[in-house]
């Protein structure tokens, strides 16, 4: 039985591949993979089994492809396909572990930068003296904040960097924009990270994702929002043990260089709601992930 891969289908067009993922399918199938549909709004409001509803009985194990999915509704997916006789190769608490900071922080917590968190639900702001005492433990310097899954980088200035924690008012500012513009998309809850100076090259993109398999560097790429075609090749051998650790299937990892010249883990994701850089091979993840 081919391996099987399952991706978001277009909602315009039900029959087809989301178009963002559809030359990435079209791999999957020239490499011998099988591609079945998942309905990505269905499940996002609650209805797993309508989500899975067109997808093939009995294709044993698969792979799932697509845009970002709250845990607990991951849970849902998986429960949902299982009663089909489909069953996703990476778990739903390995799922949970890579792709919340919450859940891969511990393990990487010697060369990320220092964090932490609160739990809130989307709209839910901290207090003034909450969100001080939060940031007690990363004092002196600045930070960022971001939820337990995604910032605002692109927001810079107004939702996501900090200039001083100490500065309560300043750093209840940025918070409050960014609960604000998560809206119902804030995941699990308010974290807070130490700022660090990573080095800003004009040449190449100095910050790479790393694709790993059952603990093994298996892809590089440029970070998706990298305006260069290329990155770096880091030192991955102080990040394979804490990748090991985690003991998840399917894992990227986004590493940057400090300013020092150290190597640094910024984000870990699941593999599966990874995106690509526009200019990587579509076809090099595909024969990953049928030849897993």
């Amino acid at each position: 039985m081919p391996m099987s891969v399952l991706y978001c289908r277009d909602p315009l067009n039900p029959r087809r591949v989301d178009e963002h993922f559809a030359p990435e399918a079209q791999e999957v199938r020239a490499n011998g993979g099988a591609v079945g549909l998942i309905d990505h709004d269905a499940l996002l409001q609650g209805d797993a089994q309508q989500a899975v509803a067109h997808v093939p009985a009995g294709l044993g194990n698969a792979w799932y492809r697509g845009w970002m999915i709250p845990s607990d509704r991951y849970a849902a997916l998986a429960e949902a396909l299982s009663r089909r006789g489909i069953e996703l190769l990476v778990a739903t608490e390995q799922y949970r572990a890579a792709h919340e900071l919450p859940g891969w922080y511990s393990t990487f917590v010697d060369i990320t930068p220092a964090s932490v968190w609160c739990p809130t639900k989307p709209g839910e702001m901290l207090t003034a003296e909450d969100l001080a005492v939060l940031a007690e433990p990363l004092l002196p310097g600045p930070g960022i904040v971001k939820d337990y899954v995604k910032s605002r980088k692109h927001e810079w200035e107004q939702a996501c960097f900090i200039p001083d924690l100490a500065d309560v008012v300043g750093l209840t500012r940025v918070v409050q924009r960014f609960v604000d513009r998560q809206e119902e998309f804030l995941a699990g809850g308010v974290v807070l990270r130490a700022f660090e100076t990573f080095s800003n090259l004009e040449s190449v993109a100095a910050e790479v994702r790393v694709w790993w398999m059952d603990g093994e560097p298996r892809l590089l790429t440029p970070h998706p929002d990298s305006p260069f075609g290329r990155g770096l090749v880091p030192d991955l051998d102080h990040i394979r043990p804490a990748v090991q650790r985690l003991g998840c299937r399917f894992v990227t990892t986004d590493v940057a260089l400090r300013a020092d010249g150290l190597w640094r883990v910024v984000e870990v994701g699941d593999g599966q709601v990874s995106d690509l850089h526009q200019s990587s091979s579509r076809g090099e993840l595909a024969a990953l992930l049928v030849g897993a």
